[in-house]
């Protein structure tokens, strides 16, 4: 079915009736965004249930209501989210025994007589997530061929470095702008490479990344500190001198505009959604007390394009559902997903923001 069709057959403010992510009736084809689910959470030191964050905000997403007061027919660009990849979740909740075994293994002093055991483990589990990173990387490079706009839905932190990657090969520099609780700057946390919790640091790898501003860490480790300020491509804005500005009386404007200062022309953005107050996600991974409103946040990101910077991509991460029935994590994510969608695209120049 051609776009014009689809659109003229929707109707935006009536009952959902597609399948597709927030019931659009777009598909692979005439969807300008492209979301790719990412189910995987192999690392995940704390608490799982990432894996199934995709499914949980599609559920969601149904609910959204789609218009936006200053984004005009923004639905209308055309959003599509990819199937979600069985493969990838069997192959996550396989590792994840693994790894899981092998973290409680660290947790119990890392007795000898378990050594032989475990000492193979390190180097499988980096070996499948280094896969999950090709294959992000390859989905990523397919979609931006195409000319469409590519966002990344996790699973835990790990996942997007295959999607960074691919945008570094199409970019001389670009910054990452992340919200998060957490640096994420640790080298091979629990000696797995590609933990969640070195996300961070392995985008650091990349060259072509000039600079990389943190918004909310309030839970790091010594060592993510002296990186922090010793690396003069790391911009961090601490969430308890953030709540000192605020509380001293500092306008949450002038906080967001020494933020957007501080990013280059290009930008990716990476949310995970422990970066917001937990009574927002309290079921996920690492939840940790502090953190933003989901307004405060998309104030932020509205300011970034209004500067004139350019969304390069997005991800969102580390959503978590609770018990059956509890969708609240899903209902949180599924929107904050459909406003930084609309953002991406506004910072595109394919929609007009006011």
């Amino acid at each position: 079915m051609l776009k014009h069709t689809q659109i003229e057959n929707f109707d935006p403010n009536g009952v959902t009736v597609n399948a597709g992510i927030f019931g659009l009736p777009f598909d692979e084809n005439t969807a300008e965004l492209i979301i790719i689910p990412v189910p995987w959470e192999v690392t995940v030191s704390y608490s799982p249930g990432t894996v199934e964050g995709p499914e949980a905000v599609l559920n969601a997403s149904y609910q959204v209501d789609l218009y936006q007061n200053d984004i005009h027919d923004a639905w209308k660009m055309g959003i599509y989210m990819l199937p979600i990849p069985d493969e990838l979740i069997n192959k996550s909740n396989s590792y994840r025994i693994l790894a899981r075994n092998y973290i409680a293994w660290l947790e119990s002093g890392a007795p000898l007589d378990a050594t032989e055991r475990f000492a193979a483990v390190p180097d499988i589990i980096n070996k499948a997530c280094s896969e999950m990173n090709e294959w992000v990387y390859e989905q990523v490079k397919k979609y931006r061929s195409q000319g469409k706009m590519v966002a990344l839905l996790g699973g835990d932190h790990s996942t997007p470095l295959g999607m960074i990657k691919a945008l570094s090969e199409d970019y001389e520099s670009f910054g990452v702008l992340q919200i998060d609780a957490h640096a994420d700057l640790r080298k091979a946390y629990e000696d797995f490479e590609y933990s969640h919790a070195s996300i961070s640091y392995n985008a650091l790898k990349l060259p072509q990344l000039s600079k990389l501003v943190q918004v909310g860490i309030r839970d790091y480790c010594q060592s993510e500190a002296i990186l922090s300020k010793d690396n003069n491509r790391i911009h961090t804005f601490y969430d308890k001198d953030i709540k000192e500005d605020l509380y001293e009386g500092k306008a949450w404007k002038v906080i967001c505009d020494d933020i957007v200062e501080q990013l280059p022309e290009d930008v990716y953005i990476t949310i995970d959604i422990d970066g917001f107050d937990p009574k927002l996600c309290p079921n996920t991974g690492t939840p940790v007390a502090g953190g933003f409103e989901m307004e405060q946040i998309l104030y932020l990101m509205k300011q970034v394009v209004k500067s004139g910077k350019k969304i390069i991509g997005f991800d969102l991460v580390e959503v978590a559902p609770g018990l059956e029935g509890d969708e609240w994590d899903g209902n949180v994510g599924a929107r904050i997903l459909y406003r930084m969608a609309n953002l991406y695209a506004a910072s595109q120049g394919k929609l007009n923001l006011k």
